[in-house]
């Protein structure tokens, strides 16, 4: 049996840059997180491949544009080549969104390896009280095991 995504793929590319919108409706909750996809939502890819969203508030649209460096930079990561080369906020209709689209967005990070777990006892090592120090060393354990790249807005 032959797959049709590919033979729908190879028919949107014919669309220049809306041909991407798949993959970044796809990689949406994902990249920004689950608070920002409930909302801001891709709307539509101009032809100069500005990426438009829309948001459910102008306070919304105004601290997106304020992120779009690193929203971009996020999209790009999920996306490559299908990654828009600008994006703009404006106040728009959101989806409907169930539980299972924007949970994709809420990513649990790694559980600490042995060498975060290491340095966040050294870093708790000088508290006196047992219990707090397994709870600092704990959460600083589980922040060194998160890198820069999957933290959530």
């Amino acid at each position: 049996m032959k797959k049709i995504a590919s033979e729908v793929a190879g028919e949107l590319g014919r669309f220049g840059p809306a041909a991407g919108m798949v993959r970044i409706v796809e990689a949406w909750p994902g990249a920004v997180g689950a608070t920002i996809a409930r909302n801001a939502w891709p709307a539509r890819i101009a032809r100069d491949g500005t990426l438009h969203v829309a948001t459910s508030s102008s306070s919304w649209a105004f601290e997106l544009a304020q992120l779009e460096a690193d929203v971009l930079s996020r999209l790009r990561a999920a996306t490559g080549k299908d990654a828009p080369s600008k994006l703009r906020f404006a106040v728009g209709k959101l989806p409907e969104l169930g539980p299972d689209d924007v949970e994709r967005g809420d990513r649990k990070p790694p559980p600490p390896g042995p060498e975060e777990v290491r340095k966040g006892e050294e870093l708790a090592a000088e508290i006196s009280d047992e219990e707090l120090r397994k709870v600092v060393a704990k959460a600083a354990a589980q922040s060194l095991s998160r890198s820069g790249d999957d933290r959530a807005f």
